[in-house]
This record gives structure tokens, sequence and C-alpha cells, in this order.
């Protein structure tokens, strides 16, 4: 496995691969890798002949009250991870490299409809950090393919609409949400559950699935539907709940009674953990 500092070293090792005809994968990170990322990197190597991992910390996209420095940084144990895994390329830039001009730095912006709302409602400024990293990612790896979790939909939403607005030569892949046994989506953030809050975290996902079980039985009701399910979330132990919503899958819109697909998001939290969870509904 190929470990890369800088743009210059990785590019001529693309450019090596691509001169032979290979296909390009690749997998974004911020480290700390769990098994879901490696599920990520195990569905690139599905599409690619070569596939690189970044491990960046990206600063642009936390806000002032949000624990970038306190951020889990695990190269070594990420490394020997996907070095198991048979990633062909790790790509960690320090700040600089990924950003030589501090402050003063291009923004790649998606319009406010996808990114003001849901996690962008609390986070200004947060995806504009994301789509940035993200653009000059796929400009340093030139990848054929890029593969992102669903977990983190909004994201994937965001990055999918700045890829064809921008004309981007890349495919997207969107990995299915990686799970325990017992239904709790894989997240770095689940390393901080207690050992009675991981009892109650899978139950974000049970709630969800009821709500998808209502829908996809017919009911419309989407208002009812989503205050009792935060209520459930409550009652099942949760400290606070962010949102449960029912949106358009594309546009991430609330939904209508015309829809006929479905995105159903939740975040709850247990002390200060944040969880995410989703699950999508397609032709219902």
């Amino acid at each position: 496995m190929n470990s890369f500092e800088t743009i210059k070293k990785l590019r001529m090792q693309v450019r090596d691969w691509k001169s032979q005809g290979l296909r390009i994968g690749f997998v974004p990170t911020m480290g700390n890798l769990h098994d879901g990322h490696l599920s990520l990197v195990e569905l690139a190597k599905a599409h690619a002949d070569r596939v690189v991992v970044s491990i960046f910390v990206n600063p642009l996209q936390f806000g002032p009250d949000e624990d970038f420095d306190s951020y889990p940084r695990t190269f070594e144990s990420d490394q020997a991870k996907l070095l198991a895994t048979g990633v062909d390329a790790v790509f960690y830039p320090a700040v600089d490299e990924m950003y030589p001009h501090g402050e003063f730095q291009t923004i790649v912006s998606v319009p406010e409809t996808l990114t003001g709302l849901l996690e962008g409602a609390s986070r200004p400024g947060h995806f504009d950090g994301v789509t940035t990293v993200v653009a000059k990612l796929f400009n340093m790896v030139q990848a054929d393919v890029a593969v992102f979790g669903q977990k983190d939909f909004q994201q994937y939403c965001v990055i999918e609409r700045m890829v064809s607005d921008l004309a981007l030569p890349v495919e997207l892949v969107k990995a299915p949400i990686a799970r325990s046994e017992d239904g709790l989506a894989l997240s770095s953030r689940n390393q901080y559950l207690t050992a009675s809050q991981r009892v109650i975290a899978p139950k974000l996902h049970t709630v969800l699935t009821d709500v998808a079980a209502a829908l996809t039985s017919g009911n419309r009701n989407f208002n009812e539907l989503q205050q009792t399910a935060q209520q459930q979330l409550l009652s099942d132990g949760f400290d606070s709940v962010d949102y449960v919503q029912i949106v358009h899958p594309k546009s991430l819109q609330p939904s209508d009674s015309q829809d006929s697909e479905f995105a159903v998001l939740g975040v709850a939290r247990l002390g200060k953990t944040r969880l995410l969870d989703n699950i999508l509904l397609n032709k219902i």
C-alpha cells in the first residue's frame, strides 16, 4: 500500500495507473476508521481496479463551537486497517497542503435549498466546508468513481448536486448503511456511548423503521408520524431529538401526499453523543 502526503506524488501514481487503463476508486474519510468505512472500501474495490482512501480532518466543515481539535486522529491504526482491506493508496495531506492560502480560499457552495435545512440548519457553513474539500479531493485524486455512505444522507445529496452542477467527471456510488447486529448504524460517535446508552441507541433505527412501515402501508399523515416518532424516542430514553423528518429523497423538502419516494431521517442525542440514521423508501 502506497502512502502519499503531497498532491504531486499522489497524482504521479494516479497518472501511472491511468496510463495502464486502470479504473480508479476513491473513498474520502476523516480517519478514526471503523467497519462502516471499511465497507465503503470494499464497495469501491468492486467498482474499480485501484482504490485510494483519503484521511483528512477538514477544518473548513467544523463550526467555532465544534470539536475540530479533539476529533480523534488515529492514523496508525487506520493505516493498518486499510492495509488489511487491500487499499492501494492512502492520501493523508496536511492542512497547508489542502489549503495553501489559509483562510483565503475559493469556496464551493451548493444552494441553500439543500444545505440550509436539516443538518445545515444548526451548522451554518458546514456543507460549504464539505463541498469545498470534496471538490478539491476529486480534483487531486481524479478518480473515476467515489463511494459515500448513505448514513450521512444529506451530505450525499449535496455532493451529488455539486457533481451534477459542476459536471465533474466522477461517478458516485451510495453505500448502504453498515449496522451492528442490533440495528445501530456504525459511527465513530458510537465509541462515546456508555453501556446503558448503547442499549438505547438502536431504538433510533427501530422508530424510523416503524415510520417507514406506516408510510408503506399508506399512511400519509406526515406531521403525526414525525411527532409520534419523536415522542417515542424520548420515551425510549433519548435525552433529546433534533428531528425526525419525512422528506423527498432528491430535494430534501418535506414530503407531500403525491410523493412515491421518501427518506425518513432522524437525529437523536444520548448525552453528548449525536446519532444519525435514515431509511429510504422507493416507489411505494
